[in-house]
C-alpha cells in the first residue's frame, strides 16, 4: 500500500480507540460524530486487515493485533508531536492548556500560586486539574496529564521525577481543644479518637506503622480522601488530625485550628513532580516545571 494515498489522521482514531476502548468513546474524544468515528474504524479494518475492536458480552474488547501494534502507534504519534512542537515557548502569546494531576491538599498548597503565575506571565494558557486516579501515572503514560505532582516510588521506565520540599507531619485539633492545656505525650495521643485522611485506600498510614513500633494502636472514627474536609471537621469537634506541616499552617489561617507537634517520630516524605520522558525537552513543559518548583519554594 502506498503510504501517501493513507489518511494518517486515522492512526489519531486508533490511538483513541485504545485510550477509550469503545468508538463512540474514541469519537467524543476527537470531536467526532459517532458515525464518522465508525466510518474511520471501518477504513482502518481495512488498511490493517484486521477487525481491531470488537463488541463482546462484556464490552468492547482490542484484538490481539491491535494490543501488538499500540506501543508503535503510540510512539508514532509521539514522534509527531515532537516535529511539530515549537522549538521555543513564549508565554507571553501562548495559548492551550497544562493539565496538572495532583492531591487535593497539594493543588490548596500550590495551585493559587501557580495560577497566579500563569496571569500575570501566560494568560492564554489555561490550568486543568483532572479528578485524582490512583497515584496519577496512568494518566501521565496515557497522555492525558503533562505532569503529577505527589509522592511516588519505583516510577516505570522513561518517567522523570524532581523533589520539590521536605515536609514533616503536625497535629491539628479545635482551638480551646483540653489537650492544648496538657502535654501531648504518645500515650494521650494514642487514646484520642482520631480523623484520617486516606487519599487511594492502599497501604498503611505512617502513624499507625509509627505506633506499631511503640506498642500502641489508635481508634480512627473518622476517614475521609479530602484534607479540607477533614479540617473542617476538626474545627468543630474533638478529633485530632496528622496532617503535612505546610498544610497545617495554610488551612490555620482559614478555620480555627491550633497546631501541636506530634508526640511520635514519623517518617518525613518529599513531594515531587513526575512527568513522561517524550515531554522532557518540551519548551512550554520545561517552563511549566520551572513555575512549580518556583512556587513550591515559596511554601
Amino acid at each position: 500500500m502506498d503510504i501517501y494515498q493513507v489518511d494518517l489522521n486515522l492512526l489519531k482514531l486508533f490511538d483513541a480507540l485504545l485510550k477509550e476502548g469503545s468508538v463512540t468513546g474514541a469519537g467524543a474524544r476527537l470531536g467526532l460524530s459517532q458515525p464518522a468515528a465508525s466510518r474511520g474504524l471501518a477504513r482502518l479494518r481495512k488498511i490493517l486487515n484486521d477487525q481491531l475492536i470488537v463488541r463482546t458480552t462484556g464490552g468492547w474488547e482490542l484484538t490481539p493485533k491491535a494490543i501488538t501494534l499500540s506501543p508503535q502507534v503510540i510512539k508514532l504519534l509521539d514522534d509527531a508531536r515532537s516535529i511539530i512542537t515549537p522549538s521555543k515557548f513564549c508565554p507571553g502569546s501562548a495559548s492551550g492548556r497544562f493539565v496538572v494531576a495532583t492531591a487535593d491538599h497539594l493543588a490548596f498548597l500550590l495551585m493559587p500560586e501557580i495560577v497566579k503565575k500563569l496571569a500575570s506571565s501566560a494568560p492564554g494558557m489555561d490550568l486543568i486539574v483532572p479528578p485524582q486516579s490512583g497515584d496519577n501515572i496512568d494518566l501521565i503514560a496515557q497522555g492525558d496529564a503533562d505532569l503529577a505532582i505527589g509522592s511516588f516510588h519505583d516510577l516505570p521506565a522513561r518517567f522523570h521525577c524532581r523533589t520539590l520540599y521536605e515536609e514533616d507531619f503536625v497535629c491539628v485539633v479545635r482551638q480551646e481543644h483540653p489537650v492544648i492545656q496538657d502535654k501531648l505525650t504518645i500515650r494521650k495521643f494514642a487514646s484520642m479518637e482520631h480523623i484520617s485522611v486516606v487519599i487511594t485506600g492502599y497501604g498503611s498510614s505512617p502513624v499507625d506503622k509509627a505506633l506499631q513500633q511503640n506498642g500502641l494502636s489508635r481508634r480512627v472514627t473518622v476517614k475521609t480522601p479530602h484534607f479540607l474536609v477533614a479540617a473542617s471537621i476538626v474545627a468543630d469537634s474533638d478529633l485530632i488530625l496528622t496532617i503535612p506541616r505546610k498544610l497545617a499552617r495554610k488551612l490555620s489561617k482559614l478555620v480555627r485550628l491550633h497546631t501541636l507537634e506530634l508526640p511520635i517520630k514519623v517518617q518525613t516524605f518529599t513531594p515531587s513532580i513526575i512527568w513522561h520522558e517524550k515531554l522532557h525537552y518540551d519548551p512550554a513543559h520545561v517552563w511549566l516545571r520551572s513555575q512549580i518548583v518556583d512556587a513550591a519554594q515559596g511554601l
